[in-house]
């Protein structure tokens, strides 16, 4: 009998791409995957490690998939992803409800530790271990490491190569003769997908803990990119969004140092493929080459997800990070400058160790000035194993929640206002919802699920997928209300 299997995604969109590949593991093994937890025999959670709020909620689905458990509704609960790879055994302690914790390490053999614990076997819980010690230090040597026969690492969501160890004819030096197969199962229908291409970070922002259990940064080789965008068309995806820890350095281990414009350009020439988007841009690293080629490629959106995290350049040097408040208008100017309707997104922490008032209006004045499409902030928190964790000059909560929700406000106010200046602006739309006789999708400065939407007024209805011409008439927050023309 087949075994059904419940796999739920937490957090980010390179966890849906990880999540995407055990599930194809999974199904080429035998195993169903079910979308309703009272019809499966194992819950999977995919959990997310990334700040205390992501790490409660994984705890508290395990915790939910617990009680499927004890209900008699499920027989195992598995936990995987970067909570898992990142407090393993720990994690394992403090949750018993969970059968299992496993790193990734562990999913070239999924299939096998599941039916392990079906069988009533015992799977060992993960033991952490920096990754970044994985891979050579030097990029130049990380892809034949990575990618040695003799011992491949095991990358979430560069599963392609991995898979042709195992089921493709090789040649006498152990390559595959069928070209990079695709190893991924859609979760989800649509005509969105993320599309991974590179993992790991190679920074060191002492707030952040990302490369200490996601590892030092590794490119997905183009070819089997593009093989993979190929696939995705054939399933119905209209666009694709490029992710990683950091889009902008795509290409450093491979030598080539306009592989992010290249890429662009190579996918651009993917039948079926309307729209490509870049997410996850370090600043510091945005070149004139990657700025006209996100600007100016056919089918690149011009969308730029840059990651600011503050304003005030002192600040930012005690974050181990780079720029200013001027130099990153300056960057927002020279967008605009290139594709005046642009979208333009970030990220901020408030709150972090020495942060001074004067850094929060520096920060302010920022917001103020850039007019950003979207933005979220953070309040910090230390994070295990982080410079920021062990730093001085720490503040009250009391205090740092007042920050937040000030700088919270002025977010809303300064982005509902960028919404409501493209009021008579012609836009393209990605048509994603026709349910209950209402139509929207997003425009093409709107990123998926976190940079708002256009509900469309059109007098043919159109299909989900298909990409309409529309004039803006209204705006309600940060989204659009359009009629198409």
């Amino acid at each position: 009998m087949t075994t059904a299997v419940h796999l739920v995604s937490l957090g980010c969109s390179r966890n849906d791409v990880d999540s995407e590949e055990l599930a194809a593991r999974l199904d080429a093994e035998g195993f169903c995957l079910v979308d309703d937890p009272d019809q499966a025999e194992v819950i999977m959670v995919n959990t997310c490690g990334f700040i205390e709020q992501a790490k409660k909620d994984s705890i508290d689905t395990l915790l939910s998939a617990a009680d499927h458990k004890a209900s008699g509704q499920a027989r195992a609960v598995v936990a995987v992803g970067c909570m898992a790879e990142r407090y393993g055994n720990e994690l394992a302690a403090a949750l018993p409800e969970a059968d299992a914790v496993l790193g990734f390490d562990s999913y070239p053999q999924i299939a096998a530790k599941l039916r392990t614990i079906l069988a009533g076997g015992h799977v060992a819980s993960h033991e952490p271990k920096d990754r970044r010690t994985l891979l050579p230090l030097m990029p130049a040597a990380r892809q034949a490491a990575a990618h040695d026969m003799r011992a491949p690492l095991a990358v979430p969501g560069h599963g392609a190569s991995r898979l042709a160890l195992d089921t493709a004819d090789r040649d006498a030096d152990h390559r595959p003769l069928l070209g990079p197969p695709v190893l991924r199962r859609r979760l989800h229908g649509g005509p969105f997908a993320p599309l991974k291409i590179a993992s790991g970070c190679d920074r060191r922002c002492a707030f952040c803990a990302i490369p200490s259990f996601r590892g030092s940064y590794l490119s997905r080789p183009a070819d089997e990119i593009i093989a993979e965008a190929h696939w995705l068309a054939g399933e119905g995806v209209k666009e694709i969004m490029l992710v990683s820890e950091n889009s902008s350095s795509y290409g450093k281990d491979l030598g080539r140092p306009r592989a992010l414009p290249d890429l662009l350009e190579r996918l651009t020439e993917v039948d079926g493929l309307e729209w490509i988007r870049v997410s996850y841009l370090q600043p510091a690293e945005i070149t004139p080459e990657i700025l006209k080629a996100m600007a100016c490629v056919p089918k690149v959106v011009p969308y730029f997800d840059l990651s600011f995290q503050h304003a005030s350049g002192p600040l930012l040097r005690r974050m181990r990070r780079f720029g200013d408040a001027e130099q990153f208008l300056n960057l927002i100017s020279r967008v605009r400058a290139l594709a005046p309707q642009a979208g333009i997104r970030s990220n901020f922490i408030v709150g972090f160790p020495g942060e001074t008032d004067d850094d929060v209006q520096i920060l302010a004045d920022f917001l103020d000035e850039a007019q950003l499409d979207v933005a979220g902030v953070f309040s910090y928190s230390p994070e295990d194993g982080t410079e920021g964790a062990t730093m001085d000059g720490g503040l009250d909560p009391d205090e740092i929640d007042e920050r937040h929700e000030a700088i919270s406000s002025l977010i809303d106010e300064v982005c509902n206002q960028r919404a409501a200046d493209r009021i008579g602006e012609r836009v393209q739309v990605l048509v994603e919802n026709t349910d209950d006789g209402e139509i929207s999708g997003r425009a093409a400065h709107q990123g998926p699920e976190v940079d708002g939407t256009t509900s469309l007024i059109a007098v043919d209805r159109p299909a989900i997928g298909d990409l309409v011409d529309a004039v803006v008439v209204g705006s309600e927050g940060v989204d659009l209300m359009a009629e198409v023309a």
